[in-house]
């Protein structure tokens, strides 16, 4: 049998095995949350300025416990882990590979961050690779990188495909970073939006009366809104390897373990020998109130037990400090629960 013949017949075998229903997660027994987590979680949700929501959940026990972990919070950037869940489940069905070649054009530019531009503009095009996508995506939260990747996984149809057949819950996937951000701001998407300060100073040109109505639109019901307990059970489900093959959950992982942006966001909260593989996700701001502020990821203790954590606010106005330390200490509240069932202390 030929290496290619080998090939299509894993990606097959792999396929039904993707397609069977995932019942390992639904199958799970239930299991109470340690009750001063619990209980510190909702003292950190009440007294923050702002609305937030905070889930948690054991990856090995099943437990899980919140604030508000089921309303729709604007995931922004935090969306770039669906695409990259469907990129991959895309290389585990055999339809993309992760050495692939992908070619970026100046119709490819987006809006706000996007370092990839520079690569882009400097010669016209951009010789690169699905892989090379999907660590600018995660890594460095690239809008051109993952918009393109999640083209080439299929468009926003296959990543609302993967979260529907997954059951992955509440979670909501727009039309990719340019028509969201417009959106947001009441804007038609055009490419030349995508060059210099073009998408400011139309954006500065509308009304604030309009600009304001459909600010506080995208806050009361996001278009890519996702519920904190929803993302949760997905990076609980990922870490298991329920979603994808172990290959794929493998380098998922740890291209979310390098993450660049938001290193004191969850990450601040962190002690020695603890790791965290996360994705952040920052909002527009409009008269001092951002739409969207998160960071979710999975953390991982020095004994190998690992928790899903996740931290969306909605809208706030508090200073950035705060917003960070009120991550850090969603961390360190698991650290101490884990660390009292470490010690032999009752967590039920």
């Amino acid at each position: 049998m030929t290496s290619a013949m080998i090939r299509l017949v894993m990606a097959t075998l792999w396929s039904l095995v993707a397609a069977a229903p995932p019942a390992m997660a639904q199958d799970r027994p239930a299991a109470l949350a340690p009750a001063e987590l619990t209980r510190r979680i909702g003292t950190l949700g009440a007294s923050f300025d702002g609305k937030v929501g905070i889930a948690v959940q054991a990856v090995e026990q099943g437990w899980q416990t919140g604030w508000k972990d089921k309303e729709l919070y604007p995931q922004q950037s935090v969306s770039k882990f669906f695409v990259a869940l469907t990129a991959m489940d895309a290389v585990d069905r055999g339809r993309l590979t992760l050495d692939g070649p992908v070619t970026l054009t100046r119709d490819d530019l987006t809006v706000f961050n996007q370092p990839i531009a520079q690569r882009v503009l400097s010669g016209g095009t951009y010789q690169t690779t699905v892989e090379a996508l999907l660590i600018d995506a995660i890594t460095k939260s690239d809008n051109t990188a993952n918009d393109k990747l999640m083209r080439v996984a299929g468009g926003p149809a296959a990543v609302r495909r993967f979260i529907a057949d997954r059951k992955l819950g509440a979670i909501r996937f727009y039309e990719g970073e340019r028509a969201l951000q417009s959106r947001i701001a009441g804007l038609t998407w055009s490419q030349s939006y995508s060059i210099g300060d073009a998408f400011y100073k139309a954006r500065d040109a509308l009304p604030m009366a309009v600009r304001k109505s459909l600010f506080e639109r995208y806050i009361s019901d996001p278009y890519d809104g996702a519920a904190p307990a929803a993302i949760v059970g997905t990076l609980a489900r990922l870490k298991r390897g329920e979603l994808l093959s172990p290959a794929s959950t493998a380098r998922l992982l740890t291209i979310m373990s390098d993450t660049r942006t938001g290193k004191n966001r969850l990450r601040g909260g962190l002690k020695p020998g603890w790791t965290l593989a996360h994705k952040t996700g920052t909002g527009q701001i409009l008269n001092g109130v951002q739409a969207g502020y998160n960071d979710i990821g999975v953390l991982t203790a020095p004994d190998g037990r690992s928790y899903a954590v996740a931290v969306m606010i909605k809208r706030t106005a508090t200073p950035l400090i705060v917003r960070m330390n009120l991550m850090n200490e969603v961390v360190r509240a698991v650290i101490a629960a884990h660390e009292a069932r470490q010690g032999g202390l009752a967590l039920q």
